[in-house]
Formats: structure tokens, sequence, C-alpha cells
């Protein structure tokens, strides 16, 4: 069952007027994405920085307003709802964000952090939510709770922090969390632990993560279905496992020969064909395809009329004239 539906999307923000712009120049953050996410479902939305990932994800819980287009949530249009309704629907839409460091009051303790969506939800009063605040810290790996419930963030390492986001988003078990690089800035032993813990409490309490990285590896052991995204708009949706054996965008295939792997000798035995070139400027989108001018195979149609998002097989879309699905090996059970 779809629960977040995303209809023909868009953002544009107004570039002001200066000696180099015009003032009718726009920035295309979101141009016309189209996405829906079922029930229980994690969604990897994957692309370069400055391609419109976090605008997207900001768009779909309603934290700004859209140029065009809709975001129907559990089948109400959120940009239609008044101001209460809407705050009484964001406690089934989270977010964990990006910097555990920056998204923390460091004046308040954990327990004043954690109180606070209880509080303003009137999800509980007195004592119960302080039972309540236990019960998450020790579900995101704080324990014993005591020990951590009254300290501050400046005493917590960073993966910490991130569990307090985590426990932050996931406390009042909504239906839907936006995962916005949630691991970027933790190590590697860290990362993995807080993916774990971010999975389990997903099928714990039933929700569906759109998980916004740039880390591709990353996408393949936590998410269901992958959006690659380009300028703007989705050029590639998949489920996870055919994406990665049978990339059909030249872009998605870029991205993953960019991806190291961790064995010199299947290194050394394949050919890559990485991404050449900079990402055009989101002020003067390229004509036709965006990606055509950093695209290797790309014709004279490319540069003339824009492919729209169309269905290969059962579960995989691709805007792309000339689409390869030929697989690349690169992230095979063999060469993992």
């Amino acid at each position: 069952m779809v629960l977040m539906q995303v209809k023909e999307l868009v953002k544009h923000f107004p570039v002001s007027k200066s000696v180099f712009t015009s003032s009718s120049k726009v920035v295309h953050a979101v141009d016309g994405v189209n996405l829906d996410i079922d029930e229980k479902e994690t969604v990897g939305l994957v692309g370069e920085s400055g391609c419109g990932k976090t605008t997207l994800g900001r768009l779909v819980l309603g934290l700004m307003k859209p140029s065009a287009g809709a975001v129907h949530f559990m089948g109400q249009s959120i940009f239609d709802l008044k101001e209460e309704q809407l705050r009484r629907t964001r406690r089934d839409m989270q977010i964990v964000f990006q910097d555990p460091f920056a998204s923390l009051n460091p004046r308040k303790t954990l327990r004043q952090i954690l109180r606070r969506p209880f509080i303003v939800h009137g999800a509980s009063e007195g004592i119960g939510v302080d039972e309540r605040v236990t019960e998450i810290l020790e579900a995101v790996g704080l324990s014993p709770a005591e020990t951590y419930i009254d300290r501050y963030p400046h005493e917590l390492s960073g993966g910490q922090k991130q569990r307090v986001g985590i426990a932050r988003a996931l406390a009042l078990r909504p239906k839907f969390v936006v995962a916005d690089e949630p691991v970027s800035s933790l190590d590697l032993s860290v990362r993995a632990q807080v993916l774990m813990l971010m999975k389990r409490l997903g099928a714990q309490f039933g929700c569906s993560y759109l998980f916004i990285t740039h880390d591709l590896s990353v996408v393949r052991s936590f998410c269901d279905r992958v959006a690659i995204m380009y300028l703007g708009k989705i050029v590639e949706l998949s489920q996870v496992d055919d994406l990665f054996s049978a990339p059909a965008h030249p872009y998605t295939r870029g991205l993953l020969e960019a991806t190291p792997i961790p064995n010199p000798k299947v290194t050394r035995s394949i050919s890559r064909r990485p991404l050449t070139g900079e990402v055009p400027s989101q002020i003067d989108i390229p004509k036709g395809c965006r990606f055509n001018p950093r695209c290797p195979i790309a014709s004279e149609k490319c540069s003339k009329s824009e492919p729209q998002l169309q269905m290969l097989d059962s579960g995989h879309s691709v805007a792309c004239f000339k689409p390869n699905e030929k697989p690349i090996g690169l992230f095979s059970e063999t060469t993992a």
C-alpha cells in the first residue's frame, strides 16, 4: 500500500538580480519528481552534491512549499492542510538530520530533548513521558538510560549524538522518516552500528524511510529500492539488486564505477569509466538531456530533447534514449 506519493514536484529558487544574473533566473533544485513510497519500505535517494536530494526530503515533509506539484501522505495532500492539521500529521512524519553536532540543542539535556516530541504532540503527561524517554534511549543502544538521560550533547561522541537524533525521530513511532545522510559524518565502525540500529527499529516500529545518501554501498545494504537523482530529476528508479547488477542509465553506471572496491585484484581486472566533467549549473540547465554534456554515449538527439522516465521492465524505470542494461559486475557477490 502506498504511504507517500510525490507527483510532479517542482521547487525553483529565484536568483537575486546582480551584475552577473538577471532577476528572471531560477535555481532548478527539484524539477518534476514523481515517486511513490510504500508502507514499511526503504527507498534510497542517491546523487552528487547539489542534485536536490535534501530539498526533495524537506518538500515531502512539508518543511518548505513547492513551486508546483503535490505530495500525498496517507491519502492527504500535505500542502492543503491547515497549520494545526499539518502539526498533527507531523507526528507520523519525522526527520534524522545529517549533522548530529548541529541538530541537538547544546543547552538541553537528553531528557529535555527527548521529552519535547511527546509534549508538543500531547502524546503523554507527567511520569509517563520519562518512562517513554527511557524506553527509546534503551532502544537506540544508550544503555543503561540512567547513565545518559541527564547528559548534555557535548558529553556524547558523534555516534551517540546520532543515536539521540534517531531516538528523537522515532520517539513517537512515526510511519515515515526522512534520513538525510545520517551516517556520513560517522566513523565506519559506528556507521555500521547506526545503520543496523535504524534497520532494526524500522522493522520493529513498521516505518518507511526515504534514505538520502551519496554512498552506494550503504544503499545496497539498507534499501529496498533506489532512485538516482541528477540536476533535480530522477533518472533511474529500480529495485536495489537490479540496479547493481544491470544499471540502465549512464549516470548510474558512472556512479557505480567510481565506487572503490576493497579488493586490489578485482580492481585491476576490470575496466572502469568513471564520470568526467563538472556538474552543470542548476541555474543554466543544459538543453535536452541534462546529463548529455558528461555522457559517454550521448547522441545528437540527447542535446535536443529531454528523455522522460520510462519503464524498462517490472520495477525498473530509466530516463534515457539509449539505456544500457549490460551488467557491470562491480558489485556482484563474487567481487564484493
